[in-house]
């Protein structure tokens, strides 16, 4: 990589009002060069206080999915307020409402109103369960959309209590991903029309829409087994959906080696000779040679038996390194705690420094080639760009900034 910095949305500029995790719609937008300012009522955004950990005395999750955006304090409520919006809108190309549909038109704020005054504006609305629907009405938090989806399995402790297991959260991490696509999207439409377009996605959908293969799968299941089968290399009987069909497998799973666990992916007929020969075992390839495709040689423990003794004799390291020799898949099986030591981690993934951002962060995934992204800044103070903002994206000067303070558009007086 070269030394130069690139930020590919510059002179993209987006207003956000948001709270909490639906804030991190932006965040890959922020860090792609996006200029986002957040819009936060007089008394800030209370995620800053939310979850844990809390580093210095503001949350990792405020730190993650605000850094590299400005804010500014905003009472909505007033008229001068309100007036600041549609400045801030007025040459934007996006309006992102992270909170229940409807909280900026009931303002005078909602898309309807803002065309008005932006007619290429894109107008996004991110929620727990949408705009239209029995629970759009609904409070919720984060963990909803995944049980919601039929992500999360319920567990029960020793004493009989059931209890959330630990799990990666899917919707709040793919409902900003799909809201973030769908902004450029937008975006790309306004540009070549003139015409903006209001658009909205829910953290419940994004999850459901993450898990397709096991929902599809039931869906699928429901059709005679004259029409959808299991795999040829199966004998056509039908596997559990998703992940729940490879329990059993055996020339795709994880196995035990000598200091931790390695996945094993030799599915194909190809990358099983490979391995066979290469740990000086063909008669096991002779013996059970299986299908050209797909064959994870379900259910045989004989040969289970034989693989969890051979992988019992190197280390991961050693196993990968057997892998990239003899043309095999085997992957390490890491933890949250111990990924950064991985050294593919190292190479794709360097943190953020906690000098720039607050805390150690992980970067976004996306890379230009031959350039570097920008350094994200450290997600703002609640009001900390006020003047900065007014003054440079509304062309306010002193006088008139000073005035709409007095006046509370910013929030209490004493408090701007």
């Amino acid at each position: 990589m070269s030394d130069a910095t690139v930020a590919p949305l510059a002179g993209v500029r987006v207003i956000e009002c948001s709270m909490l995790g639906p804030a991190a719609i932006t965040t890959a937008l922020a860090d792609l060069g996006a200029d986002v300012i957040k819009v936060e009522p007089p008394a800030g955004d209370y995620g800053r206080q939310m979850t844990w950990p809390i580093v210095e005395g503001t949350s990792l999750l405020f730190l993650h999915a605000n850094r590299g955006k400005r804010s500014i304090t905003l009472d909505l409520r007033t008229p001068e307020g309100a007036d600041i919006f549609r400045d801030l809108v007025r040459d934007a190309d996006v309006v992102v409402e992270a909170m229940r549909p409807g909280g900026l038109a009931r303002r005078g704020l909602g898309y309807d109103d803002l065309k008005a005054v932006n007619p290429r504006i894109v107008f996004m609305t991110i929620s727990g369960y949408g705009m239209t629907g029995p629970y759009k009405d609904y409070p919720s938090h984060g963990i909803a959309y995944d049980t919601w989806a039929g992500i999360v399995k319920p567990e029960v402790d020793e004493d009989g209590f059931t209890y959330i297991p630990e799990h990666v959260s899917i919707g709040i991490n793919a409902g900003p991903v799909f809201g973030a696509l769908g902004i450029l999207a937008g975006v790309i439409h306004a540009r070549a029309t003139g015409e903006g377009m209001a658009m909205e996605v829910a953290q419940s959908d994004s999850a459901a829409a993450i898990d397709w293969l096991r929902s599809e799968t039931y869906r699928a299941y429901e059709r005679p087994e004259s029409e959808v089968t299991g795999n040829p290399s199966d004998d056509y009987v039908r596997r559990a959906p998703g992940t729940a069909g490879m329990r059993d497998g055996v020339r795709y799973n994880i196995y035990e080696s000598a200091d931790g666990h390695v996945l094993f992916m030799a599915s194909e007929r190809e990358f099983w000779k490979n391995f066979c020969e290469g740990v000086g075992r063909p008669e096991l390839f002779e013996a059970h040679p299986g299908s050209k495709y797909a064959d994870h040689a379900v259910g045989n423990t004989a040969l289970r038996a034989e693989l969890r003794d051979i992988f019992r004799t190197k280390t991961s390291e050693e196993w990968l390194a057997f892998g990239g020799e003899h043309n095999t898949p085997i992957a390490p099986v890491n933890t949250p705690k111990t990924i950064a030591d991985d050294p593919q981690f190292q190479d794709r993934m360097p943190w953020l420094p906690r000098e720039a951002v607050g805390a150690d962060q992980t970067p976004l995934p996306v890379k230009v080639v031959g350039a570097e992204l920008p350094v994200p800044t450290l997600a703002p103070t609640s009001g900390q760009h006020n003047d900065e903002v007014l003054a440079d994206v509304c062309g306010y000067d002193a006088g008139h900034i000073a005035a709409l303070r007095a006046a509370g558009a910013l929030g209490a007086p004493e408090d701007g």
